[in-house]
C-alpha cells in the first residue's frame, strides 16, 4: 500500500475527472490517495506521500503558472519521491502529438524546467464550447479552425483516450 498524492490544476474541469479516474484505480488497490489542487499543496502534503503524480491542463499553449511555480518550489521533495507528470491538452487528439515525446506543449515545459520527472504522460482533453465564456469560446473555435479540429458552437467532444489512462495508472501502481 502506497501514499499517493495527485495534484492537478485544471482550467475547465477535465483534468479534474481525469485525476478522479486515476484516485479511484489507486484506491480500488488499497492505496491511500489525496488529490489537491496546487494551489493548495503543502510540504507536509509532499512529505506524507510515497508517490506524487502531478496533472496539469493547457490553456493556450502553457501550462498554468501555479505548476512552474509548485516544481520549482518542491523540486528537490519531487525528486525523492516516485513521481509522474502528465498534461491535458487538445492537441493530444492527434496521434502524432499524442506521446511524451511528440507533444508540444509537454516538451516546451520540460524545457522549461529543471526538475525531470521520472514517469510522463499525455491525454487527450475535452472540448465543450457552451461552458466557455464568449471570448474563450471564440479564440479556441479559431485555434480548432487553424488545426482542423471541431468548430460548431454545440461541440462537446471528449477525446480522452480512458484505457491510456488505465494504463498509466498501472503503471504508476507497479513502482
Amino acid at each position: 500500500m502506497s501514499n499517493i498524492l495527485i495534484i492537478y490544476s485544471s482550467t475547465d474541469g477535465h483534468t479534474i475527472k481525469i485525476c478522479d479516474r486515476l484516485m479511484q484505480f489507486f484506491t480500488k488497490k488499497n492505496n491511500a490517495v489525496d488529490l489537491i489542487s496546487v494551489n493548495k499543496v503543502t510540504e507536509s502534503d509532499l512529505n506524507m506521500s510515497d508517490k506524487i503524480i502531478i496533472g496539469a491542463s493547457i490553456r493556450y499553449g502553457k501550462h498554468s503558472k501555479d505548476i512552474y511555480q509548485l516544481v520549482k518550489h518542491y523540486q528537490h521533495l519531487l525528486e525523492n519521491k516516485v513521481n509522474a507528470f502528465f498534461s491535458v491538452n487538445v492537441v493530444a487528439r492527434k496521434i502524432e502529438k499524442s506521446t511524451p515525446e511528440t507533444n508540444p506543449y509537454l516538451k516546451r515545459f520540460l524545457q522549461q524546467i529543471a526538475w525531470k520527472p521520472q514517469n510522463l504522460a499525455v491525454f487527450a482533453g475535452k472540448i465543450d464550447y457552451q461552458k466557455y465564456n464568449y471570448f474563450d469560446r471564440t479564440l479556441i473555435r479559431l485555434i480548432m479552425l487553424i488545426t482542423k479540429g471541431p468548430t460548431a458552437p454545440d461541440t462537446n467532444i471528449e477525446f480522452t483516450n480512458w484505457d491510456k489512462v488505465t494504463e498509466f495508472a498501472r503503471h504508476i501502481d507497479k513502482l
